[in-house]
């Protein structure tokens, strides 16, 4: 085991120690002249992936650099779920409930940030939704990326699926008030919403400042895949589209049905493969667009979709699991 790391090394080791309540301090450092020698910096990997398997703490390895997947099309985009919220924790429906990420979802929206790194990805311009635990994600990935300076967009357009009258409802109760037959089909089905959220409820979207702009008559009360679809799509025709058109790489960090939204339209997913698409969180998810903004199926792309996941397939694999886990009804 060394005795000293450097002081980036020390940094990525004391973010990833300092997850959750008990703060871990790693004080390592490699001696400088050891640091260019290839079987020190080995050693050094071996050290850092140590400590994260001795914490539970599984890091991706971007196994793409970018500038290999420069001939495939001519634009950018990349997409970003946010990381892991309080709410996945306690198995409840959450949709616009303004929700912030755990510990754990801080630590993989810095780790997305640093996948995006080591794919040697840069990027001009931002989009995200309303919502913290998205506009938290894309923040902690881009201050990894030492990219906070592009501009950012955030329009409600990009918000989570709205739930309806399950926000805030524990998934493992509502199953044993509806049946589970019921609550699938309102998670799972393309086009049926759930019951739409009752005026008095305290998560009504009409008693956040953030909404007051928007027309009653356009505030979603509840919504389906398929109605998602028809708010996101307008909003990546309208305000997205032209910043690819113009040349600019572009990241999406939102949730897993406004961006699963957004894989229907790029790739043209079947509605019934659509609604079992699992986007793992914070994992970014790389297109290659051709010059009519149709994605180019890349190497090691995912299942239905032409884009590529950053990172050890092994891992992205887990995590898209996890995510699938995730939506059982317990």
């Amino acid at each position: 085991m060394f005795k000293q790391v450097d002081a980036k090394v020390k940094a990525a080791l004391t973010r990833e120690l300092n997850t959750g309540s008990h703060a871990i301090k790693v004080l390592m450092a490699v001696p400088k002249a050891e640091q260019e020698k290839p079987r020190a910096r080995r050693r050094l990997a071996a050290v850092v992936i140590a400590f994260s398997v001795a914490l539970g703490i599984r890091l991706g390895i971007a196994t793409l650099d970018v500038s290999t997947i420069e001939s495939y099309g001519t634009h950018t985009l990349v997409l970003l779920r946010h990381g892991e919220s309080e709410w996945n924790l306690e198995n409840r429906f959450t949709g616009w409930v303004d929700v912030d990420v755990s510990a754990k979802g801080a630590e993989e929206a810095v780790n997305a940030g640093r996948l995006m790194h080591e794919a040697n990805l840069s990027l001009d311009i931002a989009f995200t939704s309303y919502q913290k635990r998205a506009i938290k994600t894309l923040n902690l990935a881009l201050e990894e990326l030492d990219a906070l300076w592009i501009p950012v967009t955030k329009s409600w357009k990009l918000n989570e699926r709205m739930y309806g009258d399950l926000q805030g409802l524990n998934k493992a109760e509502t199953t044993n008030k509806f049946g589970e037959e019921q609550v699938t089909e309102w998670r799972r089905s393309y086009a049926v919403p759930p019951p739409p959220i009752k005026e008095d409820s305290p998560y009504h979207p009409r008693l956040d400042p953030k909404y007051k702009n928007i027309p009653k008559n356009k505030l979603p009360l509840a919504e389906s895949l398929a109605l998602t679809i028809d708010r996101v799509l307008p909003f990546f025709r309208q305000s997205i589209a032209p910043e690819l058109r113009k040349g600019k790489k572009v990241l999406i960090a939102a949730h897993g049905n406004s961006l699963r939204a957004l894989v229907k339209i790029l790739d043209n997913v079947p509605e019934d493969k659509i609604v079992g698409l699992n986007i793992p969180t914070g994992v970014p998810l790389v297109y290659r667009l051709n010059r009519q903004l149709k994605p180019v199926p890349l190497p090691g792309h995912a299942d239905l979709i032409s884009g590529t996941y950053l990172g050890d397939p092994d891992w992205v694999q887990g995590k898209i699991s996890g995510v699938k886990n995730q939506a059982k009804v317990r």
